[in-house]
């Protein structure tokens, strides 16, 4: 397959990226996959402006990434927590990924900032790429094909 053959207009990586391509929107998302779910606790926390941090969990809302949950303390108004869905989840595997290319390539002298393990073995969590049969590839072990979706380029 010649990749210059066919239209990138339906690429799956360039829709993806305009959901979750931006930086404050990853950063949003590693709050709520570490527990941060409330629009002030966000705020404080990454230090993202009001405005930027509003449109981008209305983004992430929008596309069903992310869920809100109202909740109210005593004596103020409702308001809404911000929840996974399973479409949100799904991303978990690209925040490791980055989070470990990250520490590869721009942690301190020290070391990283933080790590992840598994809650139940204590072994650390990796993102791994890998074929159907298990088998550990990288960029120059894969073939790229045309897909169903496919238009040839004009």
């Amino acid at each position: 397959m010649q990749w210059l053959d066919y239209n990138t207009d339906n690429c799956s990586v360039q829709r993806t990226m305009s959901i979750i391509g931006e930086k404050w929107t990853m950063i949003v998302l590693r709050e709520v996959f570490n527990g941060v779910r409330r629009f002030e606790q966000m705020r404080r926390h990454t230090g993202i402006s009001e405005p930027i941090l509003a449109a981008r969990l209305r983004t992430l809302v929008d596309a069903g990434v992310l869920d809100t949950v109202p909740y109210q303390e005593a004596g103020r108004r409702a308001r809404h927590e911000y929840r996974l869905t399973d479409k949100g989840r799904e991303l978990y595997p690209i925040l490791i990924a980055l989070l470990q290319w990250g520490d590869r390539h721009c942690a301190d002298p020290e070391g990283p900032a933080l790590t992840v393990h598994h809650h139940d073995c204590g072994q650390p969590v990796a993102a791994v790429v890998q074929c159907e049969a298990g088998h550990r590839i990288g960029p120059r072990d894969a073939d790229v094909r045309p897909g169903p979706g496919a238009h040839r380029a004009d």
